[in-house]
């Protein structure tokens, strides 16, 4: 539907139909499965994109506030979207969890003892700044100088807009028709002897059941090889495994007949196995080729997908060179995708009989020929 009135500034309201857990007794993470449904949109979306998602705040956090600058919540307000009410804009329109630099210069001003706080906004110590800031939120500066005195307009006008989320999208269309499935980390931790959430993932995990869910699909490159026969090889250790559950759901829904290998990672085999029985079923049916499991808290000595990769590098080889396969990783950044890029090179080189520089040539082709995509954060 081309004239559809859904828009990236008109999210369509979805509802939320499963809030399930994917995790067993025993596990240190809250891993949930979403599936929201879009009857209505007529919009299309591709395996491998992502949706954006906009959250509000947790009503709780939002009276707390109200509280601690002594005011009603009813106060109109200009805030990041226009005119409305204090307590409005803090729900829907305000990042209301991290301080910004507006913020802490306001309390500088105005708190009657903030001293080591107007040391630390000094330029030179960033770093210094970003270790006391780190697990301290709005609220936690509010209780801290009770004495601070200002309007709901100036303290709106201190904060930052709350910024939507992007997840990955973990069904196909052709699979689950006017869905959209999410895999996530619902984000819980404690600081400065206060329980803190993500606001994205709480607000689905605990606020979003009888809640419109504004959604609206973002266009990725990170998409399957055009051509159905292509093999492909996917790493997704955790959340990361969200996209291939897509790409496996629609190999299948097309009737693709490219070989599928997936490379999954997570702390627990009893309480972490995310997927555990759809996969074992795509493998039964022939559609899951391979499946390689990494359950680093298994064992005395900790065991990762990049493990896994290394244990059957000649036949990564094998399905890279000889058979054209499209290589997949999807997940955290920081380490994990550096390690698989390192395992990946390793194994050009070593299977290929390569020296480094004519490994990282190879490797580097890959990503132009479009064959090697990530998708990290």
């Amino acid at each position: 539907m081309a004239d559809a009135p859904y828009t990236r500034t008109n999210p369509f309201p979805g509802k939320l139909i499963v809030n399930r857990s994917l995790c067993g007794e025993g596990s240190d993470k809250d891993t949930r499965h979403f599936e929201i449904d879009l009857t209505g949109w007529g919009l299309n979306y591709e395996v491998g994109d992502s949706m954006t998602v906009w959250a509000t705040n947790d009503p709780a956090l939002v009276d707390e506030i109200i509280k601690a600058i002594c005011a009603k919540g009813d106060e109109p307000v200009k805030g990041p979207k226009g005119e409305t009410t204090l307590r409005e804009a803090l729900l829907r329109d305000c990042r209301i969890t991290q301080t910004t630099p507006k913020f802490l210069k306001m309390i500088t001003e105005r708190a009657s003892a903030a001293p080591l706080l107007t040391e630390l906004l000094d330029p030179k110590r960033k770093e210094d700044l970003d270790r006391y800031l780190w697990g301290m939120e709005v609220i936690d500066f509010l209780m801290e100088h009770p004495s601070i005195k200002i309007s709901p307009q100036e303290f709106v006008d201190v904060l930052a807009k709350l910024q939507p989320r992007l997840y990955s999208i973990s069904s196909s269309l052709k699979a689950h028709p006017e869905q959209v499935h999410f895999t996530i980390d619902v984000v819980h931790y404690t600081s400065h002897g206060r329980k803190r959430g993500g606001v994205c993932s709480t607000f689905l995990a605990e606020r979003a059941e009888n809640v419109p869910i504004p959604v609206f699909p973002n266009t990725s490159k990170f998409r399957l090889p055009e051509d159905g026969n292509t093999p492909i090889i996917m790493v997704g250790p955790g959340t990361g495994v969200a996209p291939f559950r897509a790409y496996l759901q629609e190999r299948k829904a097309v009737g693709a007949k490219g070989k599928n290998w997936l490379f999954f990672g997570s702390q627990k085999a009893s309480c972490n196995y995310f997927y555990k029985e759809e996969f074992d079923q795509l493998t039964s049916e022939g559609v899951l080729t391979k499946l390689d499991c990494a359950f680093s808290r298994d064992q005395a000595h900790k065991v990762y997908v990049q493990d896994r990769m290394m244990e059957s590098a000649a036949e990564i080889w094998k399905w890279m060179d000889g058979e054209g396969a499209h290589f997949f990783v999807c997940g955290d950044a920081r380490r994990m995708a550096k390690d698989v890029d390192a395992a990946l090179r390793k194994i050009v080189q070593e299977q290929g009989g390569k020296d480094v520089d004519a490994a990282n040539e190879s490797v580097e082709k890959l990503k132009s020929d479009k064959r090697y995509k990530r998708d990290v954060y």
